[in-house]
């Protein structure tokens, strides 16, 4: 209706449809009662299964084929599955009963028009309670299987009050902190306001569509919209142009740049914009509350900020209204097709598994960095999916596939090292009660080797593979916590499993998990035990163990310098000898340090990762925010330049410096002949970012109060009140809106003619002279009056 008819009908059609939704609200009488909440039939049966399943789980781990961690891992999926099903199938029921019109279900109205209630909420009341949360955030791996409708058992109902005060632990804690985040995201954006319509830049940003597991959950088409092109975009079909440079995507042309099978679009974005105070219109986009390309002067970040920082209070509440009933994230094991097409393996190393062992007989995937594409038939990528290691491939290079086929498969919950070439196991530096020792479970009495820290440095656990002249192959490195699938002496095929590696029992994903997690990335904290980075192409070699800890060598295949990287002694490094690695490849498992990022793959892949990586966190939520107000935030936490070479400049070494203001400082220098800087981008946490701008009166006012002013007084800056925050401090006009500087100046014709001029004092004077004078009709009237 807005796209069509504009903005005064679509006003009045709003209003009209709450005079409808009110009138036949209060006639209708709805109401709720308990013969509403509708069971579904199956649900007993669908225990059962879930049940018997259970007990199959539990006979393979106590026959010693799965260890305690991945039997609770498998139950914990089991029981969320189910839990899914029957609530699908409760809204399916309620549904159907809805359509039909028999009678209309009270609870499906409510939850269905979105007005109260969620489906996880119906679930509780009709379906089944599902698995709860301990404290500790850890799950409790006997569901509940009754809903509120059919009552709790005792100790059901006990199980329950973990999550009842959790919820209410949560809600209390968690606002605090989240009003907290707004303040400073708040504080860090406040001065940047759209300056100019078009600062002229040929950068921008690459924008794709957001995929995770195969799965596409933004597509393209939601991630351009309202965005300027930075190219030509042409239909790869037809050759017609959808878009020209510098023009506007609206959501017809974003909608044909997604059916053209267009993969990727450069468009400009706040992160690389080059305005020197705020950023461009151009670069921003379309303004997300009119529709039409923002306007001069508005106050994009404290936008941002506050786009940002509301969802984080009401996703502080979100664990209060479910009550606590674990929401785990179902771990994928397995991707299928969803396109028909042809498979093409590129870049994966396959071998196929020979032998006995859960691999047998299939291809599997020796490598990291392959990825499994499916084409149409026009020879155009339909589907991308990045292959872990160890995975089993269910399909050959070249095949053609069907929706629905699975490509691939693996296991998620432990992490598998396998051998690249058949030979004989030997072990070297694996010791009983040294650097392995055999746990024998209670419950199976069945024993497995685990290897652990020695206190002997110099031992390194070892496998190795011999050939039938007895020589060395290959060998694996042993990390502790492994699980050795294979005895010394054994013989094994290529592709076999030498150990397992247990991921660790997941937590819920709450945004209990979620709040900090944003808050770490906006702060710009360097995780703790992250992975370290390989910051050159190049093959692997392993270097001994000094002073407890492990070298790996990478050597450029250009035969440059190799780099020497020191990783802690019990980790599971990712890579083995003679494995090629690409800059930027993690040798080690553990979180991404974002400042790492930026020193090896530049600051347009650190765009991306935190973009990416607070999306996410929202996401899982439910909570759509868009890009931009995102962008906004890390344009200025990545505002700062390091000053490595002072050249001819005023800058002094190792400076922290605004990097418009050393982009100024290096012309003018090379403007005169002279030496310009070199310096490295910086990443800065929201806060500190809020304490190094320009502005003292804002810092001042934001934290550290007495130490920003001594400061500031030491080293006599001067404060231009650029942004909002000090023209509020000073009682001035905010340079925002209509106080923006532009529209200060502008004069606007006057259709009619001028007003008349004010009066002069003199013209003042003689009217309240006159009146005090009485006209001599009026004279006489009123003395009739007195008589």
């Amino acid at each position: 209706c807005h796209l069509h008819f504009g903005l005064a009908t679509t006003v009045e059609m709003l209003d009209s449809l709450k005079n409808l939704g009110f009138t036949y609200a209060t006639r209708s009488g709805l109401s709720i009662g308990i013969d509403d909440l509708i069971i579904p039939e199956r649900k007993p049966a669908m225990v059962n299964d879930a049940r018997n399943e259970v007990i199959k789980v539990e006979g393979q781990y106590l026959e010693g084929a799965i260890t305690n961690g991945e039997r609770y891992n498998k139950i914990i999926a089991i029981w969320s599955d189910v839990t899914e099903k029957i609530a699908d199938e409760m809204f399916v029921g309620m549904e159907e009963l809805d359509r039909s019109g028999r009678n209309f279900n009270p609870v499906y109205i409510m939850a269905d028009s979105g007005a109260r209630g969620s489906k996880q909420q119906i679930r509780q009341l009709a379906g089944m309670r599902g698995l709860m949360a301990k404290p500790s955030g850890e799950i409790i791996e006997t569901p509940i299987t009754a809903n509120f409708r059919e009552g709790l058992a005792v100790m059901e109902y006990f199980i329950s009050t973990h999550g009842a005060r959790k919820g209410l632990a949560d809600t209390a804690l968690k606002t605090a902190d989240s009003g907290y985040l707004t303040r400073r995201l708040v504080d860090v954006a406040q001065d940047v306001i759209i300056h100019e319509i078009d600062c002229g830049t040929m950068d921008g940003i690459e924008a794709r569509a957001i995929v995770e597991s195969g799965e596409i959950i933004e597509p393209l088409r939601d991630r351009i919209m309202g965005r300027v092109s930075l190219e030509k975009i042409l239909d790869p079909l037809t050759g017609n142009v959808i878009v020209e440079v510098n023009a506007d995507i609206d959501e017809q042309k974003a909608q044909d740049i997604q059916e053209g099978g267009i993969e990727k679009v450069r468009i400009r974005s706040v992160l690389t914009c080059a305005s020197r105070r705020g950023c461009c219109a151009k670069c921003y986009g379309r303004d997300l509350a009119t529709g039409r390309l923002v306007e001069l002067g508005l106050a994009v970040g404290v936008i941002a900020a506050q786009s940002i920082g509301e969802p984080g209070t009401q996703l502080t509440m979100r664990t209060f209204h479910i009550g606590g009933t674990a929401s785990r994230v179902n771990e994928q094991s397995s991707l299928d097709a969803k396109h028909a097409g042809t498979v093409l393996y590129q870049g994966l190393q396959v071998v196929e598994a020979k032998g006995t062992g859960e691999n047998a007989g299939q291809m599997v995937v020796m490598n990291r960095t392959g990825s499994l594409v499916v084409q149409d038939s026009k020879g155009r990528d339909r589907e991308r999916y990045p292959i872990v290691y160890g995975a089993r491939l269910k399909v050959t290079d070249g095949q053609a596939v069907e929706p629905g086929t699975i490509l691939v498969e693996w296991d998620p919950y432990t992490f598998s090292i396998l051998t690249e070439e058949s030979g004989t196991i030997k072990y070297k530096d694996l010791i009983s009660d040294v650097t392995y020792h055999e746990e024998v479970d209670e419950v199976t009495g069945l024993s497995r080797k685990i290897v652990v820290d020695s206190p002997d440095e110099k031992k390194q656990p070892t496998i190795e593979i011999r050939d039938k002249n007895g020589k060395m192959s290959r060998k694996y490195h042993m990390p502790s916590h492994a699980h050795l699938m294979i005895e010394d002496g054994d013989a094994v095929s290529a592709g076999q499993v030498l150990a397992k590696i247990p991921r660790e029992t997941t937590k819920t994903k709450d945004i209990t998990g979620g709040l900090p997690r944003v808050v770490e990335l906006f702060e710009a904290r360097k995780p703790r035990e992250t992975a370290v980075i390989s910051e050159i192409d190049g093959i692997v070699k392993h270097g001994g163990i000094v002073k407890g800890q492990r070298k790996i060598i990478i050597v450029p295949e250009d035969g440059g310098e190799p780099r020497e990287y020191s990783l802690p002694r019990g980790v599971h490094v990712n890579v083995q000898e003679s494995d090629r690695v690409r800059a930027g490849e993690p040798l080690m498992d553990g979180p991404s340090n974002p400042h790492d990022i930026l020193s090896v793959l530049g600051e347009k892949a650190l765009h991306a990762y935190l973009v990416n990586e607070i999306q996410e966190v929202y996401r899982l939520q439910g909570v759509n925010i868009n890009d931009k107000h995102i962008e906004v935030i890390v344009r200025q936490m990545m505002r700062w330049v390091k000053i490595e070479d002072v050249g001819d400049t005023e800058f002094l070494i190792e400076e922290q410096v605004d990097r418009f203001r050393f982009m100024e400082e290096n012309e003018r220098v090379i403007m005169n002949g002279g030496r310009p800087a070199s310096g490295r981008p910086l990443l800065l946490g929201i806060t500190k970012a809020s304490l190094s701008t320009d502005s003292f009166i804002s810092a001042a006012s934001f934290q550290e109060t007495t130490r920003v002013l001594t400061e500031a007084s030491i080293s006599g800056k001067v404060d231009h009140l650029r942004g909002l925050k000090e023209n509020v401090t000073m009682g001035r006009l905010i340079p925002a809106g209509t106080g923006f500087e532009y529209y200060r100046h502008v004069r606007i014709p006057a259709d009619e003619p001028p007003p008349p001029p004010p009066p002069t004092p003199e013209e003042l004077e003689l009217e309240r002279e006159m009146e005090y004078f009485v006209e001599p009709e009026e004279a006489f009237t009123r003395g009739d009056e007195i008589e």
